[in-house]
Order: C-alpha cells, then structure tokens, then sequence
C-alpha cells in the first residue's frame, strides 16, 4: 500500500512520527485544509501529467492552477493529465493521495514556484487520508525535484 512505502520512506529519514493519518478523508485541497486547520493555498497538492509518454510529478500551492501556455513552453508538450488508473501504475500512488515520496522509478518531480511563499506545506503521503507538514527546504531535499518550474497561475495577481 502507498502509505506503507511513504511511511518507510520517511521511517529511513527519522521521520515517521511525522507523518499524520486522519480518520476522514484529506483527498482534495479543500479537504486537506479543512482536517489540517490551514489555508487551503499551503496543501501541496500534486499533479500528475504524461511528457513524451513518460510520467512527471508537479507539486503545487492548493491554490494555484496549471497555466497551458506556461506549462507548455516548459515542457514542449500540452498538459495530459495521468487517468487515475494511469496514476497509480505509473506514479505508484493513487489519485487523491500521490505525492513526490516513495514514488516509481523513473518519475521526474517538479516544484512550481508558487510553493515558495510559505514557510511550511502539507503534501499528502500516499493515501487519501493522510499529510505530513514540511518546510521548503525538505521538501525540496525529500521529493528530490528535477527543477523548480514556473507552470501555474491563479496563486499571485502577477500571474
């Protein structure tokens, strides 16, 4: 199970204790928000797209929203969401609980700009009900991204 191998992942960090379990679901950016007690622009929610038939993993404020001509001049493609099927054998989590941890090999991760205005996020750990709260800096050491990326829009009035 996904949580299990992000537990692991985190457990070989010294991290375990900091991944939190909810009893209702957290599977949305509302959802999250609202079982964390935050702003729903500090989930860091992740998208996943196929690039040139391979998988790719964005990481996101809650509140900004994939820009198609950003999005594209990055990556020379048009986004393609994964399917939730696609999601699961592909990235390795399923939809409502992919992450950037413990994901298949092969996977590029990015982290979208609009992430760094806070302090810490709150990334799902690979299930729909479950988060683990990290500053910038971790999350940039634990989802080992590829690239910060500029694709969003919505999150800041100069985008």
């Amino acid at each position: 199970m996904s949580i299990e191998k992000v537990k692991a992942f985190f457990a070989a960090r010294g991290m375990e204790d900091r991944v939190l379990e909810f009893e209702v679901s957290s599977a949305t950016v509302e959802l999250a928000a609202q079982v964390l007690h935050c702003e729903p622009c500090r989930i860091a929610k992740t998208l996943s797209f196929l690039v040139n038939g391979a998988p790719i993993l964005i990481v996101a404020a809650g509140d900004a929203k994939i820009d198609n001509p950003k999005y594209k001049a990055q990556f020379g493609a048009k986004a393609k969401m994964l399917s939730p099927d696609e999601a699961v054998s592909l990235v390795g989590h399923a939809v409502g609980g992919v992450c950037p941890f413990a994901i298949n090999e092969g996977v590029a991760v990015y982290l979208d700009e609009s992430l760094k205005r806070f302090e810490t996020v709150f990334p799902a750990c690979g299930s729909s009900n479950s988060a683990i709260e990290l500053t910038i800096a971790e999350l940039e050491q634990y989802a080992a991204p590829a690239a910060w990326v500029d694709v969003c829009k919505g999150w800041n009035e100069n985008n």
